[in-house]
């Protein structure tokens, strides 16, 4: 079992920056890939980012390549979502996931989610 917690989310404008984390607790973290997914009112819950256990390995959804960065800290069991140059379509609630058993974008593969954090990004 794994318990995640997102943190970080808020109001901003277009154009500026949030950094969303992610704190992991329970079995290994640093085993697990890590994925960021979102979910805009009305809307399905999205892939946004990926890392890799061994952080080197990421890929990102083309709404948000160039855009954000994600990373992760296994010595602190935490992950990142750094968010820049925001824009209105990015606002949703956040989540973070942990311990993937098929493709990366696909939301039936993770197992362990977070409750999310709230993105809004006025225009």
């Amino acid at each position: 079992q794994v318990w995640l917690e997102e943190s970080g989310g808020g109001l901003v404008q277009t154009g500026g920056s949030l950094r969303l984390s992610c704190a992991a607790s329970g079995r290994a973290f640093s085993d697990y890939s890590v994925a960021w997914f979102r979910q805009a009112p009305g809307r399905e819950r999205e892939f946004v980012a990926w890392i890799a256990w061994n952080s080197p390995s990421t890929t990102y959804a083309d709404s948000v390549k160039g855009r954000f960065t994600i990373a992760r800290n296994n010595a602190e069991n935490t992950a990142s979502l750094q968010m820049s140059s925001l824009k209105p379509e990015d606002t949703a609630v956040y989540y973070c996931a942990v311990y993937s058993t098929g493709r990366y974008d696909n939301i039936g593969a993770w197992h362990y989610w977070g409750q999310g954090t709230q993105v809004t990004v006025s225009s």
